[in-house]
């Protein structure tokens, strides 16, 4: 093959290209990946110009149809195809081959590369490697005759595969390409060579059935054009086995290295190839002996000859002489015999084979720089900024030498701290282990838990480690874009021979013995545990500046903290992803994304408006990759494993194209999987997975749905719930948009096969929204279309795998590309058409904290697999709630019945009856347990019924069946424990007032009589006043009393348990009910008359008339209850008991009862809350006074207090030694029969006369 002489001046042929000025302003990453125009276009190449954009526009999502780009020629469009001049046409076929406007592939990515800053070459060569395309290794410029060794442009390639050597055939290598030891094939070219040696290699490296053009060839799509400027490039690929060996050409890994050019003119390329490959291949027609000899002096790889025994210039005797010059052995010279290439592809083979067995020289592509440093080759890592940052980030990951141990000791702040405060702050939201606490002190006693927490965040010093990664972020631009990079690479590197090691421990342990649970367990924790990327470091930033902010505004440490969310911004400006939510704690660092998001706003304004993209899906089904394919982008993702929690990351809109997309910035959310094997374990792994999906949908304009296959089964279950969730919710804001990618789906024709089962899809959304509705009281939403857009025709896309061929030797699949261009092409398209509105940033995080809160209030429906499952449980707890409100009822009517036989017990019993307190008490025990045994089994019965039958979908929940068996047996012995402690309760009480009233008068006769006897000896009892006495009695009153050993009953506050009664009857209600149960105390209402108020129905009644007249057949309702509810509580106050929680659970029951009959009102929850809050709270009033009157009744203290001024009295006659008989006599008559007399005589004479003879009556008596 002849080419064109590189004396082309390289900055003119860059004016072609329209690339002259990235010569020296480079082109960066984030110019590529904005969205622009051609996004949703596919407009051909004109010119030179847009034929390098054409080609990234390609290669950045994956296309590996990228290299065949060319100029779009016109006459082709304006031929005229009726013509019948059949001479002229074939003049013009054969003279019209004009090729001035098209450019070799490789010069277009030699260009590229030239004038691409460092973070875009390794972005390309990433994408190139992907599509398994050759990258460069040595990159030459022809202007300066001086190669560049792209060591940093290859950092970034990491490839997995399975040398067939490997112990385990199931094992497999993961390792970054460039610290690799592999052994180097290079094949380069003497002379002219009539053997297309970048075709012989593509076909070398190729399976039969898997041919792919790694190497740019003479017949690719203008392959033919002469090189201007990459002659002297040397590209370099790998082979990478499979372990399977009917598939593999090579059993070993080999990089394979491709010069460019004539080793007669690029003697630096060749010679630098010869000191580190193990072998080199010298392509030629015409072996020249002294070429080859002169550079035989650094050779120390093995050589072979290559050349086409077909050719006329081909001279046997030339070849001779040089085999024998340069001791060649036969199996060193392969020749060309046949017309095919096979023979001589097979011959290749063989040789690279034996070299690679036989040899066993391996080298590491980053040892070859101190070659390269001989040979005057400079080095892309070879910058200031970049070798700084290299050291800052060794300063960090050379201390890692456990994993574990260093995020303990260095990162302790995200550790079980944060994880405690995730789950108080939810807990300070859904109270669910409140119990009957006031909710109040509950929630103050969260507080303090939280600022103790934060207190210890506050204590730690910040760790060395974070000192240095926060002094590296603060550097300039560049260098802190290398230092995150290297940061990256390198705790990749650590996680991936951390988890290398653990996996294979944990392989051990299983196949030893599967009885070793607790290590497997240990080992379990460990590799999930074990990840370690950036994300870790700005985590823990954000953890230090939400415990610095609760400092006081005075402290030092509070203010050296207070830059970092400006530092977090402008990662977030320049393309890196930061962390959204916290997948290890499942919360969001609220202060610190908020502080963060608002220094975005500020850097960007006024240029802040976004639209929000994200992708939802099960593990491991592609997400990341589609986003990365979509856009670019690369979201931080640990090796081994997949980051739990959700990532952001904001990408720029061209200025032309903002006025059409109407937004300024896309900011993508990448997700992690949904139903993860690692969370399904988990109690709330349903919890965890449907509150991300609720987040995320809601923050989105559009969701992608991402689906493995035709099987949407799972992902249909996540969005009932998040459907369901925002039923719940009091405003859920936007509508999202959301479109189904079915991945792995090759099929042409899966589009119109699946219409049914898309059709079905929606029919099923559509049920569950329909059913979610119903539950939520919210039946104008009868569709899923109602809450979500989606249109089933364009809302659905079919994307073919991601690999064309077996990996990982296969490139990206051409038709995955394709398909997801398409699909952006479509997405962006229907954002245009729609003309949504967009937030602007400080709108964006407003909804992020208003949803997130809702999120958090909600304490039902996200512990629940579906909306179908979710109904269905709600209808058991509705018909358990039954059984229980029947089984407490009876229990207290029961109770109340012993508590009347116990207080009649002294006075009904007869003389003969033997029995005392303690035989009646055990006879009650045994009917109590009696009575309890009986209804436990009606409840259990009932619970076998209700599972027997066939409607509501009572499968669903038969998972939870052994829950209510334990429900109901719980309720059985507590409900034992509180009714026999209450009968031991009465009888306490009774005997010890008995005993009190039997014993206390005797107990002062003694003291006093002891005293009297005192004082005679003394003889001072005759003097003593009526005050003294007073004195004298108290003091003995006193001692007496406190001698008595009995308490006094607790006084409860009956607010409290009222309160807790009407939060575990509202739990199932949507978190908007949880919210303002939290902000409310029952003192805040029943103190005027309820009043409907029009929040307390539909904005969807307009109409005046309409509207009043359903306010007042709310009012009726609503006064209605309230009035069957107040004739309850008289009711339980008229029987003097006292309080007992089944009497608020009764009312409540009224209630709900009243509620279900009036439900063709539709009225709102908050009509239904409003109207509990009133209800309860008098009731909690009125309760309060009746269980003070009971204990003022019934507390032995209380009562003898009430008889003090009687001992008074008897203490005083007894010390007097005076006759009683008297005293007792008028206060007999006084208080007894004057009374009885009174009431009689009124009765029968009238009020007139009944008054004079009364005070003659009562004359009459007293002085008798």
């Amino acid at each position: 093959m002849t080419f064109a002489s590189t004396q082309t001046n390289l900055e003119s042929f860059l004016q072609d290209l329209g690339l002259k000025q990235h010569l020296t302003d480079k082109l960066s990453l984030s110019t590529v990946l904005q969205v622009d125009k051609s996004t949703v276009t596919d407009d051909p190449a004109w010119s030179r110009s847009d034929l390098p954009w054409l080609f990234l526009k390609k290669l950045m999502i994956l296309n590996v149809t990228a290299r065949n780009i060319q100029c779009f020629s016109s006459a082709n469009e304006n031929e005229d195809v009726t013509s019948l001049d059949l001479d002229s046409d074939l003049e013009s076929l054969v003279l019209n081959q004009d090729s001035s406007q098209n450019v070799n592939p490789l010069d277009i990515i030699t260009a590229l590369f030239l004038c691409s800053d460092s973070f875009l070459q390794q972005e390309i060569a990433l994408k190139m490697s992907m599509c398994q395309f050759s990258v460069p290794l040595l990159l030459p410029n022809c202007d300066t005759q001086q190669s560049m060794f792209m060591l940093w442009a290859l950092r970034d390639i990491v490839k997995k595969f399975r040398p067939h050597s490997l112990s385990d055939p199931r094992g497999f290598v993961e390792d970054r390409i460039i610290l690799a030891d592999l052994p180097l094939v290079s094949f380069v070219r003497l002379g002219d060579c009539s053997i297309s040696k970048s075709q012989i290699l593509n076909k070398l490296l190729s399976n039969p059935q898997q041919y792919h053009d790694t190497f740019v060839h003479h017949d690719m799509d203008c392959g033919d054009i002469p090189r201007k400027i990459s002659n002297g490039l040397v590209e370099i690929s790998w082979y990478l086995p499979c372990g399977s060996k009917n598939i593999d050409i090579f059993p070993e890994p080999v990089a394979i290295a491709n010069l460019r050019g004539d080793i007669n003119t690029f003697e630096t390329q060749y010679t630098f190839l010869c000191q580190i490959s193990t072998a080199v291949f010298v392509f030629s027609d015409n072996f020249d002996s002294d070429c080859l000899l002169s550079s035989n002096t650094h050779v120390k790889a093995q050589l072979f000859l290559v050349g086409n025994a077909q050719t006329k210039a081909f001279n046997l005797d030339l070849l001779k002489r040089t085999a024998a010059a340069l001791n060649l052995k036969k199996n060193s010279i392969i020749l060309k015999t046949k017309q095919n290439d096979t023979d001589l592809v097979k011959n290749l083979c063989s040789a690279v084979s034996r070299v690679v067995k036989n040899s066993s020289m391996t080298i590491q592509l980053e040892k070859m720089t101190t070659v390269a440093h001989e040979f005057g080759i400079l080095i892309d890592e070879d910058n200031k900024e970049c070798q700084t940052a290299k050291e800052n980030a060794e300063a960090i990951t050379n201390e890692i030498k456990d994993t574990l141990t260093f995020k303990e000791e260095q990162l302790p702040l995200q550790g079980e701290i944060w994880k405690k405060l995730g789950k108080l702050e939810k807990e300070e939201c859904r109270l669910r282990k409140a119990g009957n606490k006031n909710i109040q002190m509950y929630k103050g006693e969260l507080t303090k838990q939280k600022m103790e927490l934060r207190k210890q965040q506050s204590s730690y010093e910040m760790s060395k480690a974070m000192s240095c990664f926060i002094n590296a972020l603060s550097s300039s631009n560049l260098e802190r874009s290398y230092f995150l990079k290297w940061m990256r690479m390198n705790l990749d590197n650590l996680s991936r021979k951390k988890l290398s090691g653990l996996r294979e421990l944990y392989k051990e342990k299983c196949q030893e013995s599967s009885e070793k649970k607790e290590e497997i367990a240990l080992l379990d924790r460990q590799i999930s545990n074990s990840a370690l990327g950036t994300e870790h470091f700005l985590r823990e930033m954000g953890q230090l500046y939400e415990a610095a902010v609760t400092l006081p505004e005075n402290i030092q440490s509070r203010q050296q903290m207070l830059h970092l969310p400006k530092l977090c911004a402008g990662l977030l400006l320049d393309g890196f992803p930061v962390e959204l939510v916290d997948g290890d704690a499942s919360n969001i660092p609220l202060r610190w994304i908020s502080d963060v998001l608002k220094e975005l706003n500020t850097l960007v304004q006024p240029k802040s408006k976004i639209m929000v993209v994200t992708v939802l899906g099960v593990q491991s089904t592609g997400k990341s990759t589609l986003l990365n394919t979509m856009f670019g982008v690369q979201f931080a993702v640990s090796s081994g494993r997949c980051t739990r929690g959700a990532f952001m990351l904001l990408i720029k809109i061209t200025d032309h194209f903002r006025e059409i997309l109407n937004c300024d910035h896309l900011m993508i959310i990448d997700t992690e999987g949904l139903k993860s094997p690692e969370l399904a374990q988990l109690d709330d792994n349903y919890e965890h997975d449907n509150e991300l999906a609720t987040l995320v949908v809601g923050l989105s304009d559009i969701t992608i749905i991402n689906i493995a296959m035709e099987n949407s089964t799972e992902m249909k279950d996540i969005l009932q719930i998040v459907v369901h969730a925002f039923l719940r919710m009091k405003e859920v804001g936007k509508k999202p948009m959301c479109a189904f990618v079915h991945q792995n789906v090759a099929d042409v024709s899966a589009h119109d096969k699946n219409m049914r089962d898309r059709k079905l899809l929606l029919e099923q959304l559509n049920e569950m929204t329909e059913a979610a509705a119903k539950m939520e009281n919210k039946e104008d939403y009868k569709k899923f279309t109602d809450i979500m857009e989606y249109d089933p025709e364009t809302g659905n896309w079919y994307i073919p795998g991601l690999w064309h061929g077996n990996p990982p030797m296969a490139p990206v699949n051409a038709g995955y590309s394709e398909a997801v261009y398409d699909f952006k092409k479509n997405m962006m398209d229907i954002l245009i058409k729609k003309k949504k509105s967009t937030n602007n940033i400080e709108e964006f995080l407003e909804w992020t904290k208003s949803l997130w809160n809702a999120v958090k209030y909600e304490n039902f429906i996200f512990s629940f697999r579906n909306s179908l499952v979710a109904d269905a449980y709600m209808k058991l707890c509705t018909k358990f709630h039954e059984w229980e409100w029947s089984f407490k009822k009876h229990m207290y009517t029961w109770l109340t019945s012993a508590e009347t036989r116990v207080s009649n017990f002294e006075m009904l019993k007869s003389k003969s009856d033997k029995r005392n307190l303690q035989d009646l008490l055990k006879t009650l025990k045994h009917e109590a347990s009696s009575e309890l045994d009986k209804r436990e089994k009606t409840i259990l019965e009932n619970l076998v019924k209700y599972f027997e039958q066939t409607e509501g979908h009572v499968y669903l929940v038969e998972k939870y069946r052994e829950d209510f068996v334990k429900s109901a047996k719980s309720l059985r012995r507590e409900t034992e424990n509180s009714v026999l402690s209450k009968v031991i309760e009465i009888r306490t009480g009774k005997n010890n007032l008995d005993n009190i009233k039997k014993t206390h008068t005797d107990k002062m006769e003694k003291k006093v009589l002891k005293l009297l006897e005192e004082l005679r000896k003394n003889r001072c009892s005759e003097t003593m006043s009526e005050a003294e006495l007073d004195n004298v009695f108290e003091n003995i009153w006193r001692e007496t009393v406190e001698e008595l050993s009995f308490k006094g009953l607790q006084r409860q506050i009956i607010s409290n348990s009222v309160f807790s009664q009407l939060r575990m009857n509202m739990k199932q209600k949507g978190g908007s009910v949880s919210q303002k149960l939290n902000k409310v105390t029952l003192d805040q209402y029943g103190k005027e008359k309820f009043i409907v108020m029009p929040e307390n129905f539909f904005k969807k009644m307009i109409h005046h008339v309409y509207k009043f007249e359903h306010t007042v057949r709310l009012q009726e309702l609503a006064d209605s209850v309230i009035d069957a509810c107040m004739q309850s509580v008289n009711d339980k106050k008229e029987g003097k008991s006292d309080y007992h929680d089944t009497y608020i659970q009764e009312i409540l029951d009224i209630i709900d009862q009243k509620l279900t009959s009036g439900k063709k009102l539709e009225f709102s929850e908050d009509f239904e809350l409003s109207r509990k809050l009133h209800i309860c709270a008098i009731s909690a009033r009125e309760f309060q006074a009746m269980h003070d009157c009971f204990i003022e009744e019934n507390d032995p203290r209380r009562c003898l207090e009430q008889f003090k001024e009687k001992y008074r009295a008897d203490f005083k006659d007894l010390f007097s030694n005076r006759d009683q008989c008297q005293r007792k006599a008028e206060e007999f008559t006084k208080l007894c029969l004057s009374p009885a007399v009174e009431i009689f005589i009124c009765s029968s004479l009238g009020p007139i006369q009944h008054s004079c003879i009364f005070s003659v009556l009562y004359f009459k008596t007293t002085s008798d």
